[in-house]
């Protein structure tokens, strides 16, 4: 067991721990992404006014986009060996990196949340104790694999990418025995702001993935390839949310009164009775437990990256490990219970208001991965305020917040809407935004940063050059 139990946290995996390929990477993310809170993402589509046509290649412009993202930062993990949001400290300091940190972690709560009200439903029906205690149960599930760390977690998803895709496949037939495909695809009414809205939605689920997806192709060797790296995940992923967002769109067409509000019992039903049942349960889950260790997993790396850069702590012992994943099992076990009368549309407004913040971050970090530090980051002065990142890079910051405020006039919620929206139809572009004024500020403002940019002298944890790695 010792050597099934991870003990890397926030440090640099060293080569000799290295191991996997870059294929690894399409079944993890395959079965993160086969799972009911995606089927629930594409139904949110067509309930807010698409219709099943357009929400279908809006949603695959979403997950291309948004996917294509997320898998960049995938390819960062085996060049350096660290979990994903240790590497904002290059772009806002060692300690100004609690900044964008402190919002992961609101996320990684917040999805922890989402997932248990499904996965809560199906562990109560499959064990006939309740909801409540099904929420409870997969809670405590999720907390100790998410403890045991990053081999069991690629296992479960080699295991669960499998199970899923069966079932997703058994269930899309038998939605297609009930509703005529032709007749849901036959209006092809188009307007534009449900359109935006359908990009927006799958975009926000592949972006959010950003700010840990690093975390789990960090074990890979230094010389794997990063367009492999990139593909694997970007092909994973893709393929996994837009089948799920398919049957979700497809199912909110054909039955909306029995799907909306209930939407693990429709799947079960939709599946049958008895064994099938039983089994049908088990899947979503399955899949559900899937997606929330990597909340956990994510959310314990980022709660140890934000204690870390005031602590100077660099390893963590199993205790300290145990606690963190306790409270974030608490605090998301909380907002479960909490918030699971009004999950549908609490669930939409989280998705599209965490993309505010969240795509500025991935912008600056982008940028500064790949076309300012050239995939070189001086690994020991990430862990160091008086070193060359500093404690606090104010300029970062500064577009980090230019950024999330320029979103604002094209951002359209339940609780706010932006100046802009209405002439632009009621569309919401802010994503969009989001992502290109941060990145040209950011080249702009770091290009010639000579001091952070210099390369590391020998000793102090150069990482390869870029293209060596293939």
């Amino acid at each position: 067991m010792a050597g099934v139990i991870e003990r890397r946290s926030i440090d640099v995996v060293p080569d000799d721990e290295r191991h996997g390929s870059a294929v690894s990477q399409f079944t993890l993310w395959l079965s993160a992404n086969l799972q009911v809170t995606a089927v629930v993402t594409g139904a949110l589509a067509v309930v807010f006014g698409a219709t099943a046509f357009w929400a279908l290649i809006g949603l695959l412009l979403g997950n291309l986009a948004g996917g294509a993202v997320m898998a960049l930062h995938s390819a960062q993990g085996p060049r350096l060996g660290l979990p994903q949001m240790i590497t904002s400290r290059a772009q806002f300091g060692v300690r100004g990196a609690v900044v964008p940190l402190a919002l992961v972690i609101v996320m990684y709560v917040g999805f922890f949340a989402s997932g248990s009200v499904l996965a809560g439903q199906a562990v109560g029906e499959l064990t006939h104790l309740g909801e409540t205690t099904g929420i409870v149960l997969f809670a405590a599930v999720t907390a100790f694999a998410a403890a045991v760390g990053y081999r069991l977690i690629h296992l479960l998803g080699k295991v669960a990418g499998l199970v899923c895709a069966l079932a997703f496949v058994y269930l899309g037939v038998r939605l297609l025995e009930r509703a005529d495909l032709g007749a849901l695809l036959h209006d092809r009414g188009f307007a534009l702001p449900v359109f935006l809205l359908a990009v927006s939605l799958s975009a926000s689920w592949q972006l959010a993935f950003g700010p840990y997806v690093a975390d789990y192709s960090r074990y890979l060797p230094r010389d794997t390839s990063p367009r492999a790296t990139f593909w694997w995940t970007l092909g994973g992923s893709v393929l996994g949310a837009q089948w799920s967002m398919t049957f979700g769109a497809l199912a909110a067409a054909a039955a909306p009164g029995a799907f909306v509000g209930h939407e693990v019992g429709y799947l079960v039903g939709l599946g049958g009775t008895g064994l099938i049942a039983s089994f049908l349960y088990f899947v979503i889950a399955l899949g559900k437990l899937t997606i929330n260790i990597l909340n956990t997993y994510g959310g314990f790396m980022s709660l140890v990256t934000s204690v870390s850069g005031f602590r100077g702590q660099r390893t963590l012992s199993a205790r300290g490990r145990s606690a963190y994943l306790a409270g974030i099992m608490v605090a998301g076990t909380a907002v479960a219970l909490w918030g699971r009368d009004s999950f549908l549309t609490s669930f939409k407004d989280f998705l599209l208001f965490l993309l505010t913040f969240f795509t500025p971050w991935s912008a600056i970090n982008l940028v500064d991965y790949y076309l300012i530090s050239k995939e070189r980051y001086d690994v020991p002065a990430l862990s160091d305020p008086a070193g060359r990142y500093g404690a606090w890079n104010v300029r970062a910051l500064s577009v980090y917040i230019v950024g999330v405020l320029a979103q604002l006039p094209f951002l359209a919620t339940a609780f706010y809407t932006g100046p802009l929206v209405a002439p632009l139809g009621g569309a919401d572009v802010s994503w969009l935004i989001g992502l290109a004024v941060p990145a040209v500020l950011y080249w702009f403002a770091a290009r010639h940063d000579t001091a952070r940019l210099a390369d590391p002298q020998p000793g102090q944890g150069q990482q390869a050059p870029p293209g060596s790695g293939g």
